[in-house]
């Protein structure tokens, strides 16, 4: 049987999304992204870490996530049983710098301040006029 659980380590800058305890950073690589949810985030990133490098043996995906000034900084990699391949680092550098990646990531992220509709919300440019006219000459109560 799998198991789907993932460990969440939090602190006063931001977290750790890991497999297993404690979370260990064998090969690793950096980048800066827009603010945006950071739990989002790190599964994103985890996913498509996960993708790109479930062919090396005993890979386990760690991400951490940390504010830094207007952004985020993402620190990716995880955990390898074994020998890590030298060119693992480029492998998980090209996953954070892809941009397609980083897209889908950032629409996933971002931070969701309520349940409206930005294009018909209460605080929309653009928002329809919408009123209802109820006819009661035809009904009847029985």
């Amino acid at each position: 049987m799998r198991s789907n659980r993932w460990h969440i380590t939090r602190d006063e800058g931001g977290l750790t999304l890991s497999r297993r305890l404690p979370a260990q950073f064998d090969v690793a690589a950096e980048a800066m992204l827009p603010a945006g949810d950071p739990m989002r985030l790190a599964h994103q990133i985890r996913q498509d870490m996960w993708r790109k490098l479930q062919g090396l043996r005993g890979f386990s995906p760690v991400v951490e996530v940390t504010a830094k000034g207007q952004g985020l900084r993402v620190r990716a990699g995880g955990q390898v049983m074994g020998r890590v391949p030298s060119n693992a680092a480029g492998l998980i550098a090209d996953v954070l710098e892809n941009p397609a990646n980083r897209a889908r990531w950032l629409r996933h992220a971002v931070r969701r301040r309520g349940a409206t509709c930005l294009e018909t919300g209460p605080n929309a440019k653009n928002a329809p006029e919408i009123t209802a006219k109820i006819d009661m000459k035809d009904e009847s109560v029985s």
